[in-house]
C-alpha cells in the first residue's frame, strides 16, 4: 500500500548516488567518497562535456562508479557524439545521464534530451541503464505541459529518472504519483542536496527554479537570515519525509541522488552519523 516502504534513514541512505562538479579540486573531494559509490558528473556550457569525461575517467582509476552527464546541447553533431560513445565505451562505461542542457543555443542539432536520446538510439549503444531528469516543482524555462510530455517522449530510451533538487517533500511525493498517473512507471531517485552551506544553496535553488521550495525551507528553518547564516544545511528532515515511501511498490522511489555541490567531506560525515548507521554494517556504502 502507498507509506508503506519499509526503508530506514539509514538503509535508505546506504547505497545512494552522489553528484559532482568537474570543477578544480573535484578529485580531492572524491577521495572522500565510500568505497565503490556510483557518481554522477555533471555538465555544463562554461566546462563542456570534455571536463567531465575527463574527470570521469580519473575517477574510475579511483574505483568509483562514474555516471556521465551529457548535455544534448553541447553535442556538435553526429560525429562528435559518435565519439563521446566510443571514448565511454572504451572506459567500460556502461551508465550516462542524458539532459537537454543549460546552453542558451544548441552547439549543434540536438537541442533536447529527446533528439539526442534518439540519435543514441540509432547508433546501437551499449549502456546498460540511461537517466533522465524530472522537475518537482517545474522548469523555469519550460512550461508543465512541455514537460510531461518530454517525460512521456524520452520514457522508451530511459532506465530511470533523477528528480532535480527539491527541499518539499510533499512536493517531490505529489510529482512522483503524477508521473505515474501518466503511465511512467521508470523507477525514481529523489535528488536531494548534501549538507551544504546554506548561502550556496538558496543561491542555486533560486537559479535553477526551485523557488518555491526555497521558500518552503525558509519557513521550516524560521526566517531568511537564519537560513543565510553560516554553516551547512542537513537534509535530515527531507529524507525522513521520504524514507517511507522509498521501496513502496506504488511510487517506485528506489533511492536518493545527493547534490554534493562538491563538499562531499560534510555530506559523507552526515551520513555516517545517521542514527544506526554503524550497525547497518558492511552494506552501507557498498553497492
Amino acid at each position: 500500500m502507498c507509506g508503506e516502504g519499509k526503508e530506514s534513514p539509514v538503509e535508505a541512505l546506504a547505497q545512494p548516488r552522489f553528484e559532482l562538479i568537474p570543477i578544480e579540486g573535484a578529485e580531492k573531494r572524491a577521495a572522500h567518497l565510500p568505497k565503490g559509490a556510483k557518481v554522477a558528473i555533471s555538465c555544463s556550457p562554461t566546462r563542456g562535456i570534455e571536463r567531465t569525461l575527463l574527470l570521469g575517467e580519473r575517477l574510475l582509476d579511483t574505483g568509483l562508479r562514474v555516471v556521465p552527464h551529457i548535455a544534448a546541447r553541447l553535442v556538435a553533431d553526429r560525429a562528435h557524439l559518435e565519439e563521446i560513445v566510443r571514448w565511454l565505451d572504451g572506459l567500460g562505461v556502461s551508465e550516462i545521464f542524458v539532459i537537454g542542457g543549460d546552453a542558451k543555443e544548441p552547439a549543434g542539432p540536438f537541442s533536447s534530451a529527446f533528439e539526442l536520446l534518439c540519435a543514441m538510439a540509432d547508433l546501437g549503444h551499449h549502456f546498460e541503464h540511461v537517466g533522465i531528469g524530472g522537475y518537482p516543482e517545474g522548469h523555469p524555462l519550460i512550461d508543465d505541459d512541455t514537460l510531461r510530455q518530454a517525460l512521456l517522449d524520452k520514457r522508451p530510451f530511459a532506465t530511470y529518472i533523477v528528480s532535480q533538487m527539491c527541499f518539499d517533500p510533499g512536493a517531490i511525493l505529489d510529482w512522483v504519483a503524477g508521473i505515474r498517473q501518466l503511465g511512467i512507471g521508470l523507477p525514481v531517485y529523489v535528488g536531494i542536496p548534501g549538507v551544504v552551506e546554506r548561502k550556496k544553496l538558496l543561491q542555486v535553488s533560486l537559479k535553477i527554479g526551485v523557488g518555491d521550495s526555497a521558500r518552503f525551507l525558509t519557513k521550516y528553518t524560521g526566517v531568511l537570515t537564519r537560513f543565510l547564516k553560516p554553516g551547512g544545511y542537513s537534509p535530515d528532515e527531507l529524507v525522513k519525509g521520504l524514507v517511507p515511501y522509498v521501496g513502496d511498490r506504488d511510487y517506485n522511489i528506489v533511492g536518493f541522488h545527493i547534490y554534493t555541490f562538491n563538499q562531499v567531506e560534510s555530506t559523507e560525515r552526515w551520513r555516517q552519523q545517521m542514527p544506526g548507521f554503524e550497525r547497518a554494517g558492511s552494506t552501507v556504502g557498498s553497492q
